[in-house]
């Protein structure tokens, strides 16, 4: 590994700025991701002339993990963390690359497929220091204030 790409997180201790209300904007930006993808679903339903009903599940499934993924990978962040002015940086202190916001968009998708890992995740970025999901400790990455 080459020193330009060894960066750090920022310390919770001495810039707590940077994580200062990032579980309650992860909440927040969750309903309106949440929001964004039941009306790409629809849309989607809407121009298959109500055939995808039929695999409601499978399509939402699709839509949401595409969604999530593609906008991880653009800019490290949902719409929803954009509107919340929060980010995702990998465990080297960097913006998510597409391989990483894949992984990360799994993680989560597992996570929410099941009741425990979906509850542990929650109370993980409520206690820890930095804030941190289930996905987050596996892979070392972290959410953050983007103005801080």
């Amino acid at each position: 590994m080459t020193d330009s790409l060894i960066h750090v997180q920022p310390d919770p201790d001495r810039h707590a700025e940077f994580y200062s209300g990032v579980a309650f904007k992860r909440g927040i930006a969750w309903i309106v991701d949440t929001i964004f993808v039941t009306l790409i679903v629809a849309l989607v339903a809407i121009v298959t002339a109500l055939t995808a009903l039929f695999i409601l599940p499978l399509v939402w499934l699709a839509v949401g993990f595409l969604y999530r993924w593609i906008t991880l990978s653009g800019n490290s962040a949902t719409w929803g963390m954009r509107l919340m002015s929060i980010h995702f940086l990998d465990r080297y202190g960097q913006r998510f690359d597409a391989a990483t916001a894949f992984l990360h968009t799994l993680g989560y998708s597992l996570s929410m497929a099941f009741v425990l890992p979906q509850i542990l995740s929650v109370a993980l970025m409520i206690i820890s220091r930095r804030g941190q999901g289930l996905t987050d400790l596996v892979l070392g990455s972290v959410a953050i204030n983007r103005a801080a």
